[in-house]
């Protein structure tokens, strides 16, 4: 396009609200950028007469967009109206997956002595001596240019996620990557211009919903001031303690957990910080307390009481508080321990009941990570991670599957469950009023067979006669599984493969199925229930929508699912989010199911939690 058309092109707009509680925070911020930047077209975003550029973390972040903010999108150039219906899916699939952070309910416990009232960032309770966050700075000069240190910087960071990538909270260093090279990008050549840039960027998120987003920016500058010579030590005492805080920078988490403290107290943050986040992977024990603490050394020296269960902070505790306090923190570390020694080991109801744990995995660490918890097989193996940014080739497709099959020997693998609302780059899907009632899942062979053909063929070269379960996401008719497994059979035939081994099933999340369940037991070997859409449809709320929720538990729920068992021939297992929810687990088998499919990291609770039924 040359200049002058370029100067005439109409822009085109849409408009996007955040349903998030957590806002349109760093994340996936960093996200929907990385997508906007593989359009050459001019992309904007408006919000309060203010507008940024759509391609650079940071000046989104100034926004500030908290929930129910409805911002303008505008692109101009050759592909706007292709790179506003990728963005648009892309932000409508971040907002359904952003976690929201739960308030933790404080459980009353009766202490004698005054205590100081917190939020609970993590649960647990600790007795030890406070001590204060200090650190020493030094600087002796490094042979590094400025615009090493940033490379390096990103480096590190890239190292970061790669090591915790098993763990949810990894996203959190890929951000951060993000935030660094939009920050970079400013033409920033020196150290003091970059850091009276970061200090402009802070004083705009103040008092903001992402203030708490402003440790992101000073993490950063701390990363790439090291490179360049600068020191910040910090000289954790060898006993057990407690670290009391203004605030603490993600990167100083792990520090901590090299360390012998056993809480934290902060002063100033928000449950959805980064720093927040990484303290609930850590399990430490955590506060926030706004309260006014003393911080005399007498202070420091004696025993203080961190109960943050409670969410109570105790400076001068009595005997009786102490030993209570330690009874319940012996009674928190045996149920742990217990749960954790015992997770490999079956679990059985009361009544002697045998009940199967799977897990839900999304990548091959994922399964690994599995295994190690205690999973009896693999009741979800999604396979979206392999189909991101690139099309993924045969040959790596039947890699990553024959590392995750060579772990289990229960298997179910369910086919790409993508589109609508589950954007791909590289998948031409048209506008969708609705992308939820959409082009998903199984609907996909309308339009993009030649992807599907290539992942059922990768994954039955990767079984190679091992017994596994083949699963069609968003099936709603009969004719649609039967279309899907001729299909798959066709392949098996044109390749010369058996698939004698293989069995064929459904993921029960339209309610359509509920009532086709007699037609559907000819044809299907198994069912796996997804409560999180089938909830969704049931109700008719989509789970992003700002003010509509559903409630998980409603007895609406329950019944669709004992119809669902009342009528199968076939064996059913459960692989939404209810399954692990400890209070729905007891009503989930008093109706029938015998198989629970979760996250690794809720192995262990949910078993459990069975051995308690």
């Amino acid at each position: 396009m040359n200049f002058f058309k370029k100067l005439f092109v109409k822009p085109q707009t849409l408009e996007l609200t955040v349903t998030s509680s957590s806002g349109f925070h760093l994340r996936p911020v960093a996200q929907f950028v990385n997508t906007a930047k593989s359009y050459k077209d001019e992309i904007k975003a408006t919000f309060n007469g203010k507008t940024v550029s759509a391609k650079a973390v940071n000046a989104l972040l100034s926004l500030n967009l908290d929930k129910g903010d409805t911002f303008t999108l505008t692109a101009k150039g050759e592909s706007a109206s292709q790179a506003l219906e990728k963005l648009k899916h892309l932000f409508d699939s971040l907002m359904e997956q952003d976690i929201e952070t739960v308030t933790i309910n404080k459980k009353a416990q009766d202490y004698e002595a005054s205590s100081i009232k917190g939020d609970i960032i993590c649960e647990g309770i600790a007795i030890a001596p406070l001590y204060l966050y200090e650190t020493k700075q030094s600087y002796t000069p490094k042979d590094c240019t400025f615009n090493e240190a940033i490379s390096l910087s990103i480096t590190e960071l890239e190292d970061l996620y790669e090591t915790h990538k098993t763990q949810s909270n990894a996203s959190i260093y890929l951000a951060q990557k993000e935030l660094l090279l939009s920050l970079s990008a400013k033409k920033c050549q020196t150290l003091e211009s970059f850091e009276q840039h970061i200090t402009q960027e802070c004083q705009i998120l103040k008092g903001g919903k992402l203030e708490a987003k402003i440790a992101d920016y000073q993490d950063l500058l701390r990363r790439v001031k090291i490179h360049l010579g600068y020191s910040y030590t910090f000289t954790p005492p060898h006993a057990p303690f407690i670290l009391l805080a203004d605030d603490l920078l993600p990167s100083d988490i792990l520090t901590l957990e090299d360390s012998n403290a056993v809480a934290v107290i902060l002063k100033h943050t928000s449950p959805t910080s980064h720093t927040a986040i990484l303290l609930r992977a850590s399990g430490l024990a955590s506060l926030i307390v706004n309260s006014n603490i003393p911080d005399r050394q007498e202070n420091i020296q004696k025993n203080v009481i961190v109960d943050a269960t409670a969410g109570v902070l105790l400076l001068s505790p009595t005997s009786k508080d102490l030993k209570k306090a330690q009874k319940l923190q012996y009674l928190q570390t045996l149920d742990k321990s217990k749960a954790s020694s015992k997770r490999h080991q079956q679990a059985w109801t009361r009544s002697e009941k045998r009940i199967y744990v799977l897990a839900n995995v999304s990548d091959i660490e994922s399964a690994k990570l599995a295994k190690d918890e205690g999973a009896e097989g693999i009741g979800l193996l999604r396979t979206e991670f392999l189909f991101t940014q690139t099309k993924p080739t045969l040959s790596k497709q039947v890699k990553a599957y024959e590392s995750i099959f060579s772990l289990f020997t229960n298997i179910t693998v369910r086919t790409l469950d993508v589109g609508g609302d589950k954007a791909l780059p590289y998948l031409d899907i048209p506008p969708e009023d609705n992308p939820f009632l959409g082009l998903r899942g199984v609907r996909l062979f309308h339009t993009h067979y030649e992807i599907l053909e290539e992942q059922l063929h990768a994954i039955l070269l990767a079984a190679n006669g091992k017994k596994i379960k083949i699963m069609f996401p968003m099936v709603s008719t009969v004719e649609e599984f039967t279309k899907a497994k001729s299909f798959t059979k066709e392949i098996a035939a044109k390749h010369q493969i058996d698939i004698s081994n293989v069995r064929f099933g459904i993921m029960i999340e339209v309610p359509s199925v509920l009532f086709l369940m007699k037609d559907f037991n000819k044809i299907v070997d198994f069912y796996s229930i997804g409560t999180n859409d089938l909830t969704q449809y049931l109700f008719a709320t989509e789970r992003t929508h700002p003010l509509l929720k559903t409630d998980t538990l409603s007895p609406v729920v329950f019944s669709a699912i004992d119809n669902i068992l009342k009528q199968t021939t076939k064996p059913v297992s459960i692989c939404g989010e209810l399954a692990s929810n400890t209070k729905a687990i007891k009503k989930l088998l008093s109706l029938g199911l015998n198989t629970l499919s979760v996250t690794p990291k809720l192995i262990a609770q949910t078993k459990e939690s069975i051995r308690n039924i």
